[in-house]
């Protein structure tokens, strides 16, 4: 958990793309610290799963970055783990909350960031009608909003405070996507 007083680090001493410098205030959290949370974040979900199957479900544009790097993870550990699970990996663009009918029993969302809750809990709602042995949400991030409904997502990355963030694929306008 990220306090709320938590400013980030100088951005100075990381190197950023000349044409976000001015843009940028400070690094909030440091992309070598991101990657280390999303190798045990796919450490514990290796460790839960067992021997299901697992349907991978990337909630686009945002989430794409982190579901790369889950999967190389996770990838990496079936292939150098003592056990091994299939994969099948979906994209979902959360913004039409619309799903397809998939009938797959064990469910995996991967999502950016959560802030409310409202749009996931949406989208698992009507996931309820393929009556699915298990759904899971991970997240990279979940803000902590003082007027949320309290959903949080089964696996989280960092809870950071009510702050705007970018880079690792969260953008503004669909600027800094690029930026680690």
């Amino acid at each position: 958990q990220i306090k709320d007083e938590e400013s980030g680090y100088n951005k100075n001493l990381f190197c950023i793309p000349k044409h976000y410098e001015e843009d940028l205030e400070r690094v909030f959290i440091p992309h070598g610290v991101i990657l280390d949370r999303t190798e045990r974040l796919a450490r514990d979900i290796m460790q839960d799963m067992g021997n299901h199957h697992i349907v991978a479900l990337c909630v686009l544009k945002g989430g794409y970055k982190f579901f790369a790097d889950l999967l190389d993870h996770i990838k990496a550990l079936n292939q150098n783990g003592d056990k091994s699970v299939p994969i099948t990996v979906d994209f979902v663009r959360i913004k039409s909350y619309c799903t397809r009918k998939i009938n797959y029993f064990f469910f995996f969302f991967f999502e950016d960031i959560i802030k409310t809750g409202r749009t996931m809990k949406a989208l698992l709602s009507e996931l309820k009608d393929n009556e699915p042995k298990m759904v899971k949400v991970v997240s990279l991030l979940i803000k902590r909003i003082y007027r949320s409904p309290g959903y949080r997502p089964d696996y989280i990355g960092f809870e950071i405070p009510d702050k705007f963030v970018v880079g690792y694929a969260l953008d503004y306008n669909e600027y800094f996507r690029d930026l680690n």
